[in-house]
C-alpha cells in the first residue's frame, strides 16, 4: 500500500484569492462496472436491539440476491462472525461463488459511511479516498470504523488517499453525497452545514465543500439540496434518503403528496431547487419522483424510510420495501429507469430500525482499468 501526500489547492496566480481547484481524484457513479459489492456482518445487535435476529437474515438475503450479480467482499469481525454469515448463507440455499470473506473488526456495519471510497486519480489509476469519520458527529465508539480504508487499502495494495482541505483531513461520508460521474454532487445542507447539530467541518461553508468536492471527487458542480427527510436519523439529512442520481442526467426524488406529513414541505423545497439546477453542460435534470411510503414507527421514534436508499449492482437494484402499497409503485418506476437491471425488493422494516437501510449498507468496489504506462511496467521482465 503507498500513501498519497494530499496536494494543497492550487489557487489563481493573479492574486484574486479565488481558487483555481484541478481534479486529482474521480469517483465514479454507482452504475459503473463493480470489481465486487463491499458489505459486513453486523458485529453486534445494539443498533437493532430485539429487532437483531430478524436483520440478520436481511443481510442474508443482500448477500444471495447480490452474489449472481458478482463478486462479494463481506466483512466480519473475525471466524465466529463468518461461521454465523456461512451458516444463515447455508440456510437459505444461497450459492456462494463469488464470496469472500474479509477478517477486519468493526465498530458498526454501515458499509457506506465507513467504507472505502474507489475513485481513480489523474493517471487513471485506482485508489481507496480515506476521509475521516466521526460517527455523524454523534458517536464516541467509532475507532475501528475510522480505519476500515486503510485497512482495505492495505489488503488490496492500493494507493491511499487521505483528502485535505488547507492541511486538515476532511470529514466525509459516503451517504451523504451522490455522483453522476460527469461531475455534479448531490449534498443537503442540512447535513454539511449545520454547525449546531451534529457538525462534520466545523468552520466551513459551501465554498470550502465546494473546492473539496471538485478537487478529490472530480465533482465542480455542485447541487445543494435543503433538508432531509424527516425521521430520526442518525445521519441528520444524508442525501441517499432524498435524491439520487439514475444516470448523467436523471434524479429520482423523494416525493410526499400528503401536506399534513412534515417531508412534503421539505421534499417540496428540494425539488424547486432541482428544477433550477444546471448541470456542467448547461443542461436541466431529468426528475422523476418516487413515493414515500407511510410514516414508519418504531417505539414512538419515526424511522427514515425511503425508496431511493436503493443499491445499484451490476446487474441487479436493490430496493427497499416496507409492506406498504407505494412499493410496487416504486419498484415500477426504477424498473423502468433500470432497464438492464433486475429490480428486487428486499423487505427493510426491520432493518429501518437502525436507522439506515440497504445503500447505507453496502459500497461499491469499482472496476478502473490500469492505466497504459502501469500495465506497460506490468509486463516488463
Amino acid at each position: 500500500m503507498v500513501e498519497y501526500r494530499p496536494e494543497p489547492l492550487n489557487y489563481d496566480p493573479r492574486g484574486t484569492g479565488e481558487p483555481k481547484v484541478l481534479p486529482l481524484f474521480r469517483h465514479p457513479p454507482e452504475w459503473a462496472p463493480h470489481e465486487a459489492t463491499w458489505l459486513a456482518w453486523p458485529p453486534n445487535g445494539r443498533d437493532w436491539g430485539r429487532k437483531f435476529e430478524a436483520v440478520l437474515w436481511v443481510f442474508t438475503e443482500i448477500i444471495r440476491k447480490l452474489l449472481p450479480s458478482e463478486p462479494v467482499r463481506l466483512i466480519t469481525n473475525g471466524p465466529d462472525g463468518e461461521r454465523e454469515a456461512r451458516e444463515r448463507l447455508f440456510r437459505a440455499d444461497a450459492r456462494v461463488e463469488g464470496l469472500e470473506i474479509v477478517h477486519i473488526p468493526l465498530d458498526r456495519c454501515w458499509l457506506r459511511d465507513i467504507g472505502p471510497i474507489f475513485g481513480c486519480d489523474a493517471a487513471g489509476r485506482k485508489c481507496v479516498l480515506h476521509f475521516r469519520f466521526t460517527a455523524w458527529g454523534k458517536y464516541r465508539q467509532y475507532r475501528r470504523d475510522a480505519q476500515l480504508p486503510a485497512a482495505v487499502a492495505q489488503r488490496l495494495n492500493l494507493p491511499l488517499v487521505s483528502p485535505e482541505l488547507r492541511g486538515r483531513r476532511i470529514v466525509l461520508e459516503g451517504g451523504a453525497f451522490d455522483v453522476n460521474g460527469a461531475g455534479a454532487i448531490l449534498v443537503t445542507e442540512q447535513c454539511l452545514l449545520d454547525e449546531a447539530v451534529q457538525p462534520r467541518n466545523p468552520g466551513w461553508d459551501r465554498s470550502d465543500y465546494e473546492r473539496a468536492f471538485s478537487h478529490w471527487l472530480g465533482c465542480p458542480d455542485v447541487i445543494w439540496l435543503g433538508r432531509g427527510i424527516a425521521g430520526d436519523d442518525d445521519t441528520h439529512g444524508h442525501v441517499d434518503d432524498v435524491c439520487r442520481f439514475v444516470n448523467e442526467h436523471t434524479v429520482v426524488l423523494a416525493e410526499e403528496p400528503n401536506s399534513t406529513d412534515p417531508n412534503h414541505t421539505i421534499l417540496s423545497e428540494n425539488r424547486e431547487r432541482l428544477e433550477n439546477a444546471r448541470l456542467v453542460d448547461g443542461s436541466k435534470l431529468d426528475i422523476v419522483p418516487l413515493p414515500m411510503p407511510a410514516p414508519l414507527t418504531f417505539q414512538g421514534r419515526r424511522l427514515p424510510a425511503s425508496y431511493t436508499n436503493f443499491y445499484i449492482g451490476n446487474h441487479v437494484v436493490l430496493v427497499p420495501t416496507f409492506n406498504d402499497p407505494a412499493d410496487r409503485i416504486a419498484l415500477g418506476r426504477l424498473a423502468e429507469l433500470f432497464p438492464g437491471r433486475t429490480v428486487i425488493g428486499i423487505h427493510c422494516t426491520d432493518l429501518a430500525v437502525g436507522m439506515g437501510a440497504l445503500h447505507c449498507l453496502m459500497h461499491e468496489e469499482v472496476e478502473i482499468h490500469r492505466s497504459e504506462s502501469e500495465e506497460t511496467e506490468r509486463k516488463q521482465p
